[in-house]
């Protein structure tokens, strides 16, 4: 037994999921701390006004990230042998980030000239883009390429905690909305410094050229229309629902899903530990990738299963304990959300472990996009009449219906195995909830 720990303890895919662990701990635990402090002291009405602009936040970066978070990890971890080509991997990524933030920037001004809530706080918008700036440049992609977790996860996480620190400490009122956003982008702004020091130290990167940055955004385009549809259904709920709901029902939405995002967020590293081991593997053979794959879904849908029946239990308590009594509506809201970690463990077991790094990536996309469709549709029928409530049933209905579609994909898939073209530019992918 002793020996069996040993080696388990030095074995790379462990140390990898460890250190995993530590940054799901920093950026989905770290919220149950902050975000019930934030509800006490901003109330329902100002903390939805920054949830609200926290999602438009996550819309920027899911531009800046461009699917690089996922199509870079696979390109690095073939080429992880290559310093040369590893730092022209990055040298891509960017510069089509750079040019893609200044995009998103310039659009999200231009637009919050129609949206009161973010016209009316210009601090509040400037404190959103900072996040999402801060937030879109983190390197973690390139480590989890490499394999590499432990410093990055280490500095990731010294970030985090100094930002909750920070929160504590400066946010005391309802006026200090925009403050707490601010100090929410301090924190991943410090860890994109520190990583990209540490990237260069590893494979020194370049002015890029053209031809680096077009290749970069030609490789993620695909799965950033993956994860424009998965957006959809996804982080941009609370700034959908801000269009037809007050404040405080957006307040009583964003606290139950974050509650429950991050109590998924506890198997997010068993994912994101075995995808580049699995984007590695299959890349020679799809047959020899199966069983590992099988282990993790295995993994993952069982660990959903617990976690959405202790969610759906415990919801009166939890929401009592970690943003308080005023919050009674999210309760409902929870119940129905309790719903998603097992959907979701199905559905990223399915796609993260079988058919993106067999490089169906044409596949995935479709059923992504239709349901983002779908769950669009969805919450402009319901949330102008049901509100928060409403909205969270468009959520789990969406994700019900990614989650059968993939199933019966990954079904067909098995049943007939077949080599695949890695030369084109298909993309390997991971899921950021």
């Amino acid at each position: 037994m002793k020996q069996l720990a040993t080696r388990l303890a030095r074995n790379p895919l462990v140390q990898n999921a460890a250190a995993l662990y530590g940054v799901q701990i920093v950026r989905k635990v770290l919220p149950l701390i902050i975000v019930p402090y934030l509800a006490r002291t901003l109330g329902a009405a100002g903390w939805g006004v920054v949830a609200f602009t926290l999602s438009m936040a996550e819309l920027i970066v899911l531009l800046i990230e461009f699917g690089f978070n996922l199509s870079a990890t696979r390109e690095v971890a073939r080429a992880r042998d290559s310093g040369d080509e590893c730092g022209a991997i990055m040298s891509g990524v960017l510069g089509a980030q750079v040019l893609l933030a200044s995009a998103g920037v310039l659009f999200a001004i231009a637009v919050s000239r129609f949206i009161p809530l973010l016209r009316d706080q210009p601090k509040l918008l400037a404190a959103g883009l900072f996040y999402a700036i801060a937030q879109g440049f983190i390197p973690l992609w390139f480590f989890q390429g490499l394999e590499r977790m432990r410093l990055a996860a280490a500095i990731e996480a010294c970030g985090r905690i100094a930002g909750l620190v920070c929160i504590f400490l400066f946010v005391r009122s309802p006026q200090d909305a925009w403050l707490a956003l601010l100090l929410q982008g301090a924190a991943p702004a410090f860890t994109t410094l520190a990583g990209l020091t540490m990237a260069y130290r590893q494979s020194p990167w370049s002015m890029p050229s053209w031809w680096m940055v077009r290749d970069a955004l030609r490789r993620g385009w695909t799965l950033f229309v993956f994860r424009s549809g998965e957006i959809l259904y996804g982080a941009g709920s609370a700034f959908i629902l801000g269009l037809f709901a007050a404040p405080a029902q957006v307040g009583y939405f964003a606290s139950a899903e974050k509650i429950s995002r991050a109590i998924f967020g506890l198997l997010n590293p068993i994912r994101d530990a075995l995808y580049p081991r699995l984007a590695h593997v299959a890349h020679r053979s799809p047959e020899e990738a199966a069983p590992l794959a099988r282990t993790g879904m295995a993994l993952m849908i069982s660990g959903g299963l617990v976690l959405g029946g202790s969610v759906f239990v415990l919801a009166p308590f939890l929401i009592h304990l970690l943003v308080g009594a005023d919050f009674g509506p999210a309760v409902i809201v929870l119940r129905i959300l309790s719903l998603l970690p097992p959907l979701l463990a199905i559905t990223h077991s399915v796609g993260l472990q079988w058919l993106l790094p067999l490089g169906r990536d044409t596949e995935v996309n479709r059923v992504v996009l239709t349901t983002g469709a779908f769950n669009l549709i969805l919450a402009v029928l319901l949330a102008p009449r049901f509100a928060h409530e409403g909205m969270a049933w468009a959520v789990v209905c969406s994700e019900a219906l990614a989650c059968a579609s993939l199933v019966i994909l990954t079904v067909r898939s098995m049943s007939r195995l077949r080599p695949i073209r890695f030369t084109e530019p298909a993309v390997s992918q991971t899921f950021e909830t």
